[in-house]
């Protein structure tokens, strides 16, 4: 793997991108969460969530926004003054169309967040999102073959089934794993980091993806400078709004141009396992996939005894091995690792639950483990035994 030969002129327009957008994220940041606050779109604590005090949701919005207005000034920027040399890249038209779609899943996403509406329709606003760049013929045409050399080509009618199935995947796996403060824009800044690592470097073309490149530093730019008002304690949660923005954002970001699939699915294996372990288990319970609980990795984490801030910081850095694996290995031992890493976490799981009797029943998961344990007798002397 080598840089691509266009490295040195690309490098400060990524320099540039990235602290744009994580300044204007910054900066939007505490007005969204003052305008949360004014028509009430604030979490309330309860048995199932962490937050011990009201937060305002649909901080996503600051990050559509600082991202959709760097990344429409490089793109347009681009196509006048050509400042990014890619002779591979997608027409600008097909870009414009990409952001176009992020910005209808930031409102969709924003809908839920003011309205909090049940699953069916968040569902249904999901396959509105994905439909977009299968209108936009935004598909990948050909898939590298993950058991070998060569590519797989794809036909219209499986490359917009594979497309709207994997926006689905992306933004549900970054909906559940988003249940700790600044775990899932976390997550997603490294996620970005490195598809836009990998866009700049050879092992997908010789001249790579630098346009695509940019882009990808331009989300971790928004994701930084919101992650400021989003690690814990939270001022502010990413809401429905940056997850349905975030998942569609890493999910395009994937499969435009040349697909890095197998890039993407190690280095976001911890929420598409996570994601995938807890809809079996809701099915095999009887119960919907989207019905809450609180049987993610991260709760498991936290039942073990340690603290919030610890357990993100876990997660980070399982998730930054992960993506130095995606980028040292090829892409079929990409898919060996996500493997083995899918049967490691769900064993994982199944040890951390074994402590904690009956943890794996559906009702162990509606309560934070002190509420499902009966209460402990007082000691004797106190005031609170009976016959003092």
């Amino acid at each position: 793997m080598h840089l691509i030969p266009a490295f040195g002129t690309v490098l400060p327009i990524v320099v540039a991108a990235f602290a744009a957008a994580a300044v204007l994220s910054l900066v939007a940041t505490p007005i969204v969460i003052r305008a949360a606050r004014r028509v009430g779109a604030v979490d309330e604590p309860n048995s199932r969530r962490v937050n011990a005090t009201p937060v305002p949701r649909g901080g996503g919005v600051a990050v559509a926004v600082a991202y959709l207005l760097v990344a429409t000034v490089v793109v347009v920027l681009n196509e006048h003054a050509d400042l990014i040399p890619d002779p591979n890249r997608p027409e600008t038209s097909t870009f414009l169309a990409v952001l176009a779609g992020g910005a209808l899943a930031a409102v969709l996403g924003l809908l839920d967040d003011l309205l909090q509406l049940r699953a069916r329709w968040q569902l249904l606003t999901q396959l509105v999102v994905a439909a977009v760049p299968v209108l936009a013929g935004v598909t990948p045409a050909i898939l590298n073959n993950p058991l070998g050399p060569g590519t797989i080509p794809l036909g219209f009618a499986a490359a917009a089934g594979f497309t709207v199935v994997w926006i689905l995947g992306m933004i549900n796996s970054i909906n559940f794993i988003d249940g700790l403060d600044g775990l899932s824009s976390g997550i997603a800044f490294i996620a970005a980091v490195t598809l836009g690592v990998i866009s700049l470097t050879t092992v997908i073309g010789v001249t790579g993806q630098p346009l695509v490149g940019v882009l990808c530093f331009a989300l971790a730019g928004a994701l930084l400078g919101f992650l400021r008002w989003n690690f814990h304690p939270a001022k502010v949660f990413i809401g429905t709004t940056g997850v349905m923005f975030v998942g569609y954002m890493l999910a395009i970001l994937a499969i435009l141009g040349a697909a890095k699939v197998a890039v993407a699915l190690l280095v976001l294996g911890v929420p598409i396992i996570d994601t995938f372990w807890i809809i079996v288990r809701r099915l095999a319970t009887g119960r919907s996939p989207f019905t809450p609980d609180r049987g993610h990795i991260h709760h498991r984490l936290l039942d073990l005894g340690l603290s919030h801030a610890q357990t993100v910081l876990v997660i980070y850095l399982i998730c930054v091995v992960l993506a130095v694996l995606s980028v040292v290995l090829s892409g079929d031992e990409q898919v060996y690792a996500f493997l083995g890493l899918a049967v490691a976490f769900g064993l994982g799981l199944f040890l951390l639950a074994r402590g904690d009797e009956g943890a794996l029943e559906a009702e162990a998961y509606e309560s934070p483990p002190d509420a499902r344990r009966p209460a402990a007798r007082p000691p004797r002397g106190t005031s609170g035994g009976p016959g003092e």
